[in-house]
C-alpha cells in the first residue's frame, strides 16, 4: 500500500469514526469550511466540476460558473458529513431525512413481483435514498460499488452500506451482472448508480447536447429479466431533508435487436438524468470526466 493509499484509507477512517459522533449543526459547518477551503484551492477536481458544469449551464458566465462550482462543493461534503454520520441515524432521523415523490412507482412495480431497477446519477446523498428504502420501507436491495484502491478502503465502504442493509457486490467481475438478474428474477430490487461508465464498454448516449458513454447494465438487466427500470433523481433545497423523484418506468422498446433496445432504453435514463441535474445542477456530484470529448481514447473508461 502507498503512502497515497494509507492516507486516504486514515482519513476516510477518521470521518467515519469522528464525524457521526458530532452534532449535526457542527457537522454541517464543518462540511461547508472544507468545501469554501477545496473550492479556494481550484484543484482539479473543482476545475473538471466547473466545465461539466458549463455543459449543463451553457450560458453561464464564469462568475456563475465559479458560484455553481462553490455550491456544488458545499453539496459534495454535504453528501460526505451525512454519509460518515448516517451509521448513527435513528430510524425516525432517516425516514424523515429523505421525501422522495413518486414512489409509489417502486411500490407498486415491487408489488407485481417482477423486480424493480432504481437508476441514478451522482446527485445529492444516494446512500441517504438507499437507507430510506431499507429502513423506511423495509427493502433490501443490492447495488454495485466500484472497487477502490487500497483494498481497505473498499471494504471499509462495502461494511458501511452493508451497515445500512444494502448487499454490496464488486463491479469487476463477471458475476455482478449474474446476481442481479437472480435478485430481480426473485421479484427484488437493484440500485444502480448509472451516469458515468467504467467499463468502457457503455452505450452512448446525447447528453446535454454532446456525446457521453452510460452503462448498459440497466438497460440490459430489465429486458434479461422482465424487471421495472426506474430512474430516480435526488436534490437538495435550504432544509435538512433531501428531496426525490422516481419517475415513471423506462419502458422496454417492442421492436430492435438487444443492442438496438438498449441503446434507446439508456438515452432514455440519460434524458431523466439529465431533467434533475439541469434543474439542480449544483447537487450533480460530477469531478470526473464524462463526456467523449473530453476523455482520452487511450484510457478507456471514465
Amino acid at each position: 500500500m502507498s503512502t497515497a493509499e494509507r492516507l486516504a484509507d486514515g482519513l476516510y477512517g477518521l470521518g467515519w469514526s469522528t464525524v457521526k459522533k458530532l452534532p449535526e449543526p457542527v457537522a454541517a459547518r464543518l462540511g461547508r469550511t472544507v468545501a469554501d477551503a477545496a473550492w479556494k484551492r481550484r484543484g482539479k477536481g473543482v476545475q473538471r466540476l466547473e466545465a461539466n458544469y458549463a455543459r449543463v449551464v451553457p450560458d453561464a458566465s464564469p462568475e456563475r460558473l465559479a458560484e455553481l462550482s462553490r455550491a456544488g462543493m458545499r453539496s459534495y461534503l454535504r453528501y460526505w458529513m451525512e454519509s460518515f454520520r448516517l451509521p448513527a441515524w435513528s430510524a425516525e432521523r432517516v425516514r424523515t431525512g429523505f421525501d422522495p415523490k413518486g414512489a409509489h412507482h417502486l411500490t407498486d412495480g415491487l408489488a407485481a413481483g417482477k423486480g424493480v431497477i432504481l437508476a441514478l446519477p451522482h446527485l445529492a446523498n444516494w446512500d441517504l435514498a438507499g437507507a430510506w428504502v431499507t429502513t423506511t420501507l423495509g427493502i433490501p436491495f443490492t447495488t454495485v460499488a466500484e472497487r477502490l484502491k487500497p483494498e481497505t478502503l473498499y471494504d471499509r465502504f462495502v461494511a458501511y452500506r452493508e451497515g445500512l442493509g444494502m448487499e454490496v457486490l464488486p463491479h469487476s467481475g463477471a458475476s455482478a451482472f449474474g446476481t442481479l438478474a437472480r435478485r430481480l428474477r426473485d421479484g427484488g430490487l437493484v440500485c444502480l448508480v448509472a451516469d458515468r461508465d467504467l467499463s468502457a464498454s457503455g452505450v452512448e448516449v446525447d447528453f446535454f447536447g454532446e456525446r457521453a458513454r452510460m452503462p448498459a447494465g440497466p438497460a440490459l438487466l430489465a429486458q434479461q429479466t422482465g424487471a421495472q427500470l426506474l430512474p430516480v433523481t435526488l436534490w437538495y433545497d435550504d432544509s435538512p431533508v433531501m428531496q426525490g423523484r422516481v419517475h415513471p418506468p423506462v419502458e422496454v422498446p417492442e421492436v430492435g435487436t438487444r443492442i438496438e433496445k438498449t441503446a434507446v432504453m439508456t438515452q432514455a435514463l440519460a434524458d431523466a438524468f439529465a431533467s434533475g441535474i439541469a434543474e439542480h445542477p449544483e447537487d450533480w456530484h460530477m469531478l470526473q470526466r464524462l463526456w467523449l470529448a473530453d476523455l482520452d481514447p487511450a484510457k478507456g473508461p471514465a
